[in-house]
């Protein structure tokens, strides 16, 4: 077998195995959908099964060291070429999107910040965490069609750093029972609700309009990124429609719920979703209306 067919099928495997780590965890981050383009979808499964392994090592194992050792494994791909499969899909993907590093590094910069860092003092801090570990997401989804501009970027960040929010909110419940509280501590001093209460579910009309001006907050943020929908084409359109679709009609549950999160967690279901595409074959396309 020649050198360069063997690459080419060793690249191949770990494509492969970086795609098997995305369709196993399908439900949390649904990547490569059937709305990406086909030759795009392998090297967004090599990001996410990047990030994916570092989300356990913070999550699940509390492996610092472990984080430090999968960054200098990364900063090594400009040197050495990899053993590992995510890495050897990575480091392809890198060099024929031209990726930079900084932006993979601040994933692994956020995983970080979770181990050292449960509560946030107000907005301010939970957008620069955005910063690290939602915003590089959307940045290299650019990329990866072909888009490199200052300004696609920015309306990216807004939308990346809404669905980041819309997570939070969506998972008060869920991320108390691991110590993480990402409702701002200025919130709770301004409507006078405390921390215990999200222990105890005790849902009362200081939490709900707590809730209630955090969601209208990320309304805004989503509204802000809305016009970066009308400056990408083809089945990144599509896509970046459903993400945000998806994302505000979490913030629209929780607001049917009458803002208690404490006692039922949102979530969409197939209907949800198939009402998101009768919207978009039937809804005037691409359309978002603004929330306030």
């Amino acid at each position: 077998m020649k050198r360069d067919e063997k690459k080419s099928i060793e690249l191949a495997k770990a494509y492969q195995h970086c795609c098997d780590i995305a369709k196993s965890h399908y439900e949390n981050f649904p990547v490569a959908s059937f709305l990406m383009p086909k030759k795009i979808r392998k090297h967004v499964c090599a990001i996410y099964a990047f990030a994916r392994h570092a989300d356990d090592l913070s999550d699940i194992h509390k492996d610092r060291a472990g984080l430090l050792k999968w960054r200098e494994q990364l900063y090594d791909l400009e040197k050495n070429l990899p053993s590992n499969q995510i890495f050897v899909a990575l480091r392809d993907t890198i060099q024929k999107f031209d990726i930079p590093i900084e932006l993979l590094d601040h994933l692994l910069e956020a995983f970080i910040m979770d181990l050292e860092k449960n509560r946030y003092e107000n907005l301010n801090e939970l957008f620069k965490y955005c910063r690290y570990s939602a915003n590089p997401i959307g940045r290299m989804v650019l990329l990866l069609h072909g888009y490199r501009d200052k300004e696609r970027f920015d309306y990216s960040d807004q939308i990346c750093t809404a669905l980041q929010l819309t997570n939070f909110w969506q998972d008060v419940s869920k991320d108390v029972k691991i110590d993480r509280i990402y409702v701002p501590e200025d919130y709770f001093i301004e409507f006078q609700v405390k921390e215990s209460q999200i222990e105890r579910t005790e849902f009362d009309d200081n939490f709900k309009k707590m809730i209630s001006n955090l969601l209208n907050e990320t309304y805004i943020i989503f509204s802000k990124g809305l016009p970066l929908l009308e400056k990408v084409q083809g089945r990144l359109k599509w896509e970046l429609f459903f993400t945000m679709k998806g994302g505000i009609a979490i913030l629209d549950k929780i607001k049917k719920n009458d803002y208690n999160v404490l006692v039922r967690r949102p979530t969409l279901r197939k209907f949800d979703w198939l009402k998101i595409l009768l919207s978009l074959l039937f809804g005037g396309g691409t359309k978002i209306h603004e929330h306030r």
